[in-house]
């Protein structure tokens, strides 16, 4: 029996650009661990924190972005970790941010691009992530996303 563990989140940072009107989103080249992959911010859950609350606690510590608000995509990657012999669901998270928001990248990371939804599409390493962006861009690009979606997120 192989086993179904969930112990990260995987958050989408979105944002628009009045410039070439459209909405582009973060990825972030990785260090270390998966070294040269682009990425959306990604985490582990730490002892007595909620999903969401791991996903705003990524996002900052990261990319020193604070989130005012976060959205479950209502989606889970999923995929199976040799190392840990077992089938990973990771929930996937949302937020949008002002156009002229700064990214200050800890050492996960050594490089940022906002890009298109087509260029993420080419960019990221893993077909769960591409799956994951679609349903982003289906839900909360093409349309306005359903307000049962909205964590209403408390101080932490």
């Amino acid at each position: 029996m192989i086993p179904v563990k969930s112990f990260s989140v995987s958050i989408f940072i979105l944002k628009p650009n009045s410039n070439a009107d459209r909405t582009e989103v973060l990825l972030l080249r990785r260090t270390g661990y998966l070294a040269g992959l682009w990425c959306q911010v990604a985490g582990g859950v730490e002892a007595g924190e909620k999903a969401w609350e791991t996903a705003k606690r990524e996002v900052f510590e990261e990319t020193g972005i604070a989130l005012s608000e976060i959205w479950s995509a209502d989606y889970l990657e999923q995929f199976y970790e040799v190392d840990k012999e077992c089938i990973t669901l990771v929930p996937v998270f949302v937020s949008t941010v002002p156009e002229d928001t700064e990214v200050t990248l800890n050492d996960e990371h050594d490089a940022y691009k906002w890009v298109s939804i087509k260029e993420a599409n080419k960019m990221l390493g893993f077909d769960g992530q591409r799956k994951a962006l679609a349903a982003i861009k289906a839900e909360f690009i093409d349309r306005e996303p359903n307000h049962y979606l909205k964590i209403e997120m408390r101080n932490t």
